[in-house]
């Protein structure tokens, strides 16, 4: 909190204070992901209270968290396969165009005694594998069908499957940086933002 007793949120909306101020002091739950919320719906105590303020019968809401649950886990299951398809056929072969083009213009002016750093290439490069290595690896989370229980999936998908997906996009992110625009075949973040 600040001077005036407003809450200060950090960079990402989220700040040690904030937290003890919720869970510790108030006793409020800290549920960060759908993953963590969701089987929050199975307690006893809500349960109860719909039940009580004749909201939603103990089967309803046992319907709505199944509903809720499988919406979750198909979401995420589509994104994750979105990112793939777009590591592999849109953003590597962009990618793949420009180091050629990069090559070819280094190589042909060496020929002519013309040096050229090799850095943005040698960037590209390293940014291009890490990221289909990364996509790679999502793809396989993806094949993996083999859980207990829901809960247990819900959170192989928030703390597996998620942070996979981020990582591909940040080396995508990365990668926009150092394309030239003309061979990008997404909008830029500057396309976006001052649409022409």
């Amino acid at each position: 909190m600040d001077e005036h007793g407003a809450v200060v949120f950090g960079g990402n909306g989220y700040s040690e204070e904030w937290h003890k101020m919720a869970v510790e002091e108030r006793g409020l739950a800290n549920l960060r992901t759908s993953a963590d919320a969701l089987p929050v719906l199975k307690e006893g105590y809500i349960e109860e209270l719909f039940q009580k303020t004749g909201v939603l019968t103990p089967v309803e809401l046992e319907s709505r968290y199944d509903v809720y649950a499988e919406q979750y886990l198909l979401a995420i299951e589509v994104e994750a396969k979105l990112v793939v398809s777009m590591a592999k056929t849109i953003i590597y072969p962009a990618a793949v165009r420009y180091l050629s083009d990069l090559s070819s213009t280094i190589a042909g002016l060496k020929e002519i005694g013309i040096e050229l750093e090799k850095e943005t290439a040698e960037k590209v490069a390293t940014l291009v594998k890490s990221m289909m290595d990364c996509a790679s690896k999502l793809s396989d989370t993806l094949s993996n069908h083999d859980f207990a229980s829901t809960e247990e999936h819900m959170q192989y998908a928030s703390q597996t499957i998620r942070p996979l997906m981020d990582e591909v996009r940040k080396y995508a992110d990365a990668l926009e940086g150092e394309i030239a625009d003309d061979l990008w075949p997404l909008p830029t973040y500057q396309e976006m933002l001052f649409v022409k």
